[in-house]
């Protein structure tokens, strides 16, 4: 079913199988609704598990959610298996949950400085001015050592940098307070859709994510997704955010016999929708270069289309199910993904793409040196695990018994920007209090005990001892994400 020499996918004229070496190469699960692209992806993700290769994917529709449960019991599985001649051994895989709701599963948060500002210009679709500010406001947390770790953070260093809009603006250059008020409005939005929950700590660690279990299988982290795809923004820039974290924080391999992780992007169309130039140049970027730190990115679609050509032509392991010409961009996607293969002599591809039953698939993986196979029309192998989701009961006997069981349940809300820049402001207050007569005339002149002035003053010496207090410099990478050198 699946070793180094190769995981077992399917049946053509003969075994199709996905070489381990090449995982790392990415991949395009495509097809329209209903043609079996779960399965497909559930069968893919069982051979690398069962290879030792850690697997994290999100479960849109909550039907993957079963891989921790033994399959059986299903007639449509028995006759596949029996058609490709394959004797199926009905298990379960090592499992994680995951829910950034932190119902379905443990709770995942990252802090607002480690989505750096333009993730989150994205996740607020921001305009260029707005996000110039958003990142002067980061620039000034960097430099004064304030830790942005949740949204009450970046509200109330957001809301310093306009009262101080004057006193910034020859270091950092201008800031509108309307910018700042419009900022603050996209993040009151985000905050109704929940993505509080999501900022904060404990921030998920990526070792986690890393695992093997004590019978050598990679843990499947599986995140629960149903609820989360409501807002749509917020799935694709936090599945984008986590991409980028392995980019910065995993170190070179080159070729390894397997990969170190392998990421499944469903519904993989919602993170290059309305995305700007800009950052598409950055996520090409990623793609590129993350496959040299082990990772194989899978992206899974109804339209190979949906895909931008520049990271379309990183792909090298493609899945092509059925896909329907209804429609001149039908026939155009139809096209298109016919050409990507290497062509069989024995059928014309844009011919079979549109005849392909449910549970067949038009496959070509990378061959010996790298090479794209000849496109094979394959009958997918079942899954040996559970086809749908799993009960309520289930799901809490899998996280009662994860390696990660009490790491994240609880938040912790420790001392940040909120709370520095909440005493700043009192103790400039109190100052302007007791300071005597004199004093207050010669600051109606001259201003220098403003709330502006004094936190200016404050942050000079916040900012020279951040390097004693945090002991590294401070550094972001290519999508803006925070990690720290020494």
């Amino acid at each position: 079913m699946g070793d180094l020499n190769g995981i077992y996918f399917g049946q053509a004229e003969g075994p199709v199988n996905l070489t381990p070496k090449f995982g790392n190469r990415h991949g395009l699960i495509a097809g329209a609704t209903g043609t079996g692209k779960t399965v497909s992806l559930q069968t893919l993700a069982e051979g690398f598990s069962r290879i030792g290769v850690p697997v994290f994917m999100a479960d849109v529709k909550g039907d993957l959610a079963g891989i921790s449960q033994a399959g059986g019991g299903n007639d449509k599985v028995e006759a596949r298996a029996k058609q490709i001649g394959l004797t199926l051994q009905y298990t379960g895989f090592p499992v994680v949950y995951w829910d950034l709701y932190g119902q379905e599963g443990h709770p995942v948060r990252a802090t607002v400085s480690e989505m750096g500002p333009l993730l989150l210009s994205r996740l607020l679709d921001l305009n260029e001015t707005q996000e110039g500010v958003l990142n002067v406001a980061f620039k000034l947390a960097d430099d004064q050592g304030l830790l942005l770790l949740d949204l009450k953070d970046l509200r109330s260093l957001l809301q310093y940098v306009a009262d101080s809009a004057k006193e910034l603006t020859i270091e950092y250059g201008n800031v509108s307070p309307a910018t700042i008020g419009t900022i603050q409005r996209a993040l009151l939005v985000l905050e109704q859709q929940g993505a509080d929950q999501f900022f904060g700590e404990p921030a998920l660690n990526l070792n986690d994510l890393m695992r093997t279990g004590y019978d050598g299988r990679g843990f499947i982290n599986i995140l629960a997704a149903d609820k989360l795809m409501q807002s749509p923004r917020l799935y694709a820039t936090f599945l984008l955010w986590l991409l980028s974290e392995l980019f910065e924080d995993m170190p070179e391999v080159g070729d390894p016999d397997k990969p170190k992780l392998v990421f499944f992007f469903d519904e993989a169309h919602l993170l290059f929708n309305d995305a700007p130039k800009a950052l598409l140049e950055k996520i090409e970027q990623v793609v590129r270069l993350i496959r040299s730190k082990g990772v194989g990115v899978y992206f899974v679609t109804q339209n190979p289309i949906d895909v931008p050509d520049t990271v379309l032509a990183q792909l090298g392991n493609k899945v092509q199910h059925a896909l329907r010409a209804f429609t001149p961009r039908d026939q155009k996607a139809v096209k298109a993904s016919a050409e990507t293969f290497r062509a069989n002599p024995g059928f014309s591809t844009e011919q079979v793409i549109t005849e392909l039953a449910v549970g067949e698939a038009l496959v070509s993986f990378l061959e010996e040196k790298g090479t794209p196979m000849v496109v094979q029309r394959t009958l997918v192998a079942p899954p040996n695990s559970r086809l749908g989701p799993v009960t309520p009961e289930e799901r809490r006997a899998v996280m009662s018994n994860s390696p990660v069981k009490g790491q994240y349940d609880q938040a912790v809300d420790r001392e940040s920007a909120f709370e520095n820049l909440q005493a700043r402001a009192a103790k400039a207050a109190q100052d302007a209090q007791q300071a005597p007569e004199p004093m207050k005339n010669e600051r109606v002149r001259h201003d220098p005990n403003s709330p502006g002035e004094i936190i200016g003053a404050m942050a000079k010496s916040v900012a020279r001892a951040a390097g004693t207090q945090l002991g590294h410099q401070l550094i972001r990478g290519v999508l803006g994400s925070l990690f720290r050198g020494r």
